[in-house]
């Protein structure tokens, strides 16, 4: 099968995925195999490339897969062949240990990611435990629903922790693929709610997206927005807007930092940490640690309800390295999807 494979680490911008000819994989006891439509580009997928995340390599990166059940292994029974599937961060826990027993594996110790502890979706086939496998809904095409795996999940599970209440301010830092799923839920779920959304200096184009899917104020990480936030999530690979989002909180608010890893290129912003500007009067700090199974399953059925529609720019598989390109440099419109078969919306 023709699968994009990462062999070493390096800035994207020296092309480290390689498009090669891999054995197609086969399934084992409790597995599915699937026929891989499309898979989206996520800024871990990224942070492996570039060596900010450890990984096995070599591996086929991709977390955000959807496609059709190809094959059963032995056991497996909770789909069928043809049947539309997605495929999220979580590939397995060991199911036994205190955390998988209450239903938080994200944070078992034997945790294995898919695209970085074992291969992902920027190929042709996957295989994956049936149990990491999710119904895709039917109101979704198969490139709107790549993005909701990975940054509607992770979207939806940030929204939580963060435990904003209807009527309160939500400042939402960062607005790309996660955050403008994000902001979808928060306006249905939350009609009284103010959304403020703060962005690179100079995004013209995300600030009109914001604006477009119901922002009540957009501005530039650094502005002063009208009111204190009760809450706000941090969507960003930057250490900068930590401090920000903790100096526009009101008191006891909570920021959620919603990324696996910051780059380093502004690390000097934590020798700006104030305590009585940032810290004080209890304010708080809660961070991801990717998603649980539970929810993939509670966001997908939410997403068509409401219903959510990302906003996708698709690439052919061989133009991975571009992708993740226009990732980096915050360039992508909406979500960014490879394009790996036809044969499906």
């Amino acid at each position: 099968m023709k699968a994009v494979v990462l062999t070493r680490v390096g800035p994207i911008e020296g092309r480290p995925l390689e498009l090669r000819d891999v054995p197609t994989p086969k399934p084992q006891a409790g597995e599915i195999r699937i026929r891989i439509s499309v898979c989206g580009v996520c800024h871990t997928d990224l942070d492996e490339a570039e060596g900010r995340l450890e990984m096995r390599l070599p591996v086929i990166p991709g977390h955000q897969i959807v496609g059709r059940v190809d094959t059963l292994g032995r056991g497996a029974s909770a789909f069928k062949p043809g049947d539309r599937v997605g495929v999220a961060w979580i590939y397995s826990a060991d199911g036994v240990c205190e955390f998988c027993r209450e239903g938080t594996e994200n944070l078992c110790p034997q945790f294995r990611g898919t695209g970085c502890d074992t291969n992902g979706g920027y190929a042709e086939y996957m295989v994956v435990p049936e149990a990491s496998a999710y119904p895709i809904p039917e109101p979704f095409t198969d490139a709107e629903a790549a993005p909701l795996l990975c940054a509607g999940v992770v979207g939806y599970r940030a929204f939580r922790l963060a435990n904003v209440k209807d009527d309160q301010v939500l400042g939402l830092f960062g607005f790309g693929a996660s955050a403008h799923i994000v902001i979808q839920l928060v306006k249905h779920k939350y009609p009284d709610s103010q959304v403020f959304v703060f962005t690179r200096s100079g995004q013209k184009e995300h600030q009109e997206m914001a604006t477009r899917l119901g922002a009540d104020w957009v501005g530039a990480t650094g502005d002063d927005p009208p009111a204190g936030l009760h809450a706000a999530i941090d969507f960003t690979p930057a250490w900068a807007p930590i401090l920000e989002a903790m100096r526009v909180l009101r008191p006891g608010g909570r920021l959620v930092i919603n990324a696996i890893r910051k780059e380093a290129r502004d690390k000097d912003a934590l020798l700006q940490l104030d305590y009585a500007t940032h810290l004080w009067r209890e304010k708080e700090i809660k961070t991801t640690a990717n998603v649980t199974r539970q929810d993939a399953r509670e966001f997908l059925p939410l997403a068509a309800e409401i219903p959510i529609r990302p906003q996708v720019q698709e690439f052919p598989l061989e133009r991975a390295n571009d992708a993740l390109l226009l990732v980096k440099q915050g360039k992508t419109q909406g979500a960014a999807v490879l394009r790996v078969s036809q044969e499906a919306s």
